[in-house]
């Protein structure tokens, strides 16, 4: 696979990474462990090696899963973790919590589970407004020279918060949400990211699922499913959004791609230091997502992309209230 440097870092990985949290977290029924970390390896030996984890995510339990699944690849890979959240003892999440203290256990914590020396990519998660960003860049630059980190990260972010944050330590990647029907960071934040140097990680590039076709009115989650509170995925808002689907089928038809293939292709094409992380559970979806990072977009196919994408209000919000609240600041 092709690789691709994010920002003006040395950090230099493959065009396509594999975001790992439905593996073991918020999308139904945890899959099989062991196929799990047969999945993961399939990746590397397609040629990705980019992967993305959070103590978050179970909590615990993903971190292990991809540090067990890696451990033959140690120092071909790029693994990318997160702290900014605290535990209770039956793991429910008690808040946010960016104290430098905690992101220094955090760090000890999750280089025993992903079994490795350093973390590669050490994003916080999202911020915290009860610790100045100043101190948690200036913890992590420690981390950084202690050897410990070697790469310094944010999460939904906004640009004031990026800039106060690369000003202490430099920021290597912002990880938040960009697909085609999340468009919001193309206003401030990607200009921004190329200003300063940052590259850009975009999360659900494929909508959560929605935008591989595969999902419509009538499709029904799993009550841990996650997409279950997801305003953006009520049936009638599903109805509503079909339109975007329609056109990505209509251009996935005349590229003899996919819907999922094309929405990949179109981030790919948006900037050379994006590199998206779709997530997956299963082999031939994996092998699809990789697909994309062979598909070029001509500049006439991505302003008639743009040019119907204009046309289409899509409808709901992409979290509830109280989870929108931790976004953009």
């Amino acid at each position: 696979m092709k690789k691709r440097k994010l920002g003006s870092s040395d950090l230099e990985v493959s065009a396509l990474g594999l975001g790992c949290m439905g593996m073991s977290f918020a999308y139904g029924p945890v899959p099989d462990k062991k196929e799990m970390i047969s999945l993961i390896r399939s990746a590397v030996e397609k040629g990705v090696t980019f992967f993305d984890t959070a103590e978050a995510y179970g909590p615990f339990t993903n971190e292990e899963l991809v540090g067990e699944a890696l451990a033959p690849f140690r120092g071909k890979v790029v693994i990318a973790t997160k702290f900014g959240f605290k535990y209770g003892p039956k793991g429910e999440n008690t808040g946010q919590d960016s104290q430098p203290a905690h992101i220094r256990q955090v760090a000890e914590a999750s280089l025993k589970r992903l079994k490795i020396d350093a973390i590669d990519l050490f994003y916080q998660h999202r911020v915290d407004t009860n610790t100045p960003i100043e101190d948690v860049a200036g913890t992590v630059k420690d981390l950084i020279r202690e050897g410990k980190v070697k790469h310094f990260g944010m999460s939904e972010a906004g640009v004031k918060t990026i800039r106060r944050a690369h000003a202490v330590q430099s920021v290597t990647a912002l990880q938040s949400e960009y697909s085609l029907w999340w468009r919001k960071p193309e206003q401030e934040v990607i200009p921004t990211l190329e200003e300063l140097g940052i590259g850009f990680v975009p999360f659900s590039p494929l909508g959560k699922g929605f935008l591989t076709g595969k999902i419509d009115e009538k499709t029904t989650f799993d009550k841990s499913d996650f997409r279950n509170v997801v305003p953006r995925f009520t049936a009638e808002n599903r109805k509503a959004n079909q339109a975007l689907v329609d056109l990505l089928g209509s251009i996935a038809n005349e590229k003899k791609a996919t819907p999922a293939q094309i929405s990949l292709a179109w981030l790919l094409a948006q900037k050379p230091w994006i590199v998206p992380i779709p997530g997956t559970t299963k082999l031939h979806r994996l092998e699809e997502n990789i697909g994309a990072a062979n598909i070029a977009l001509n500049s006439e196919e991505l302003s008639d992309i743009n040019e119907a994408l204009e046309k289409i209000d899509v409808a709901g919000n992409r979290y509830p209230e109280a989870l929108e609240k931790r976004t953009g600041l």
